[in-house]
């Protein structure tokens, strides 16, 4: 617990045999919950997450059938959480990308009843210079557009999968029409904001070691430019909210 707050850690990952276990070894004591959501691995993540949760009691594994994407695991890790009655929800990807240390910053906006959804800032942290600089520049952008399209007034780093959520909140938005891969994080800022959910960004430390990315341009800006404009068709009342 943190201030009499119950926590959970949803760890989404695919195909992270090498990396999940230095994740959850990193899990700080003051979690009640891990929830561990295999998107479809093909390797040995689940066998790892398995022999691992057989130490410590916190864990719950989810596997899934087939790769949804990094957004449709974390809904499924949320719905788990708010199944074990946990107050607030981290995202913590499965690649070990982020700093346990920062935990605390991140949920204190809502611990406090500032905020319903903190988004991990890495432009913010004196570290940030460490990020690559496209995407250091791309992710600045990104959360401006986003910011533009939400109807915030300002969001720096849109795209860090480092957040929080107060689980109550997500009952306002349908989780299921959430866009389950790249540019899920988008997608979720806008519906939230459009449900009057209240956001916020706290500082976290950029982490780039030795785990290997994915990312390829054109699977973002093509989902992204289309969630940021339908985001603000919705917003002015030309979509419904599907």
């Amino acid at each position: 617990m943190i201030a009499s707050r119950t926590i959970a850690v949803v760890i989404p990952c695919h195909n992270e045999e090498r990396l999940i276990e230095r994740t959850l070894g990193r899990v700080p004591p003051n979690v009640d919950v891990v929830v561990v959501v295999d998107d479809g691995s093909v390797d040995r993540t689940f066998a790892v997450a398995s022999a691992w949760a057989r130490t410590d009691p916190r864990v719950r594994l989810v596997r899934l059938g087939h790769n949804r994407g990094v957004g449709g695991a974390i809904v499924e890790g949320y719905r788990r959480a708010r199944a074990c009655a946990v107050d607030i929800a981290v995202v913590m990807a499965g690649d070990d990308q982020m700093d346990p240390a920062d935990l605390p910053v991140l949920v204190a906006p809502i611990v406090s009843g500032r905020a319903d959804y903190v988004k991990g800032n890495r432009l913010a942290h004196p570290e940030a210079r460490r990020m690559p600089l496209v995407r250091r520049t791309g992710s600045h952008v990104l959360g401006r557009i986003t910011a533009l399209a939400a109807g915030l007034d300002r969001l720096d780093d849109a795209q860090c999968g480092y957040t929080a959520v107060r689980l109550e909140v997500l009952d306002r938005i349908p989780l299921e029409d959430v866009f389950p891969r790249y540019g899920y994080p988008n997608d979720l800022i806008l519906r939230l904001a459009a449900a009057g959910a209240r956001i916020a960004e706290a500082p976290v430390r950029p982490v780039y070691a030795d785990e290997v990315s994915g990312l390829a341009l054109h699977r973002v800006v093509v989902p992204i430019s289309n969630i940021l404009l339908r985001g603000a068709a919705r917003r002015a009342g030309l979509l419904s909210d599907q």
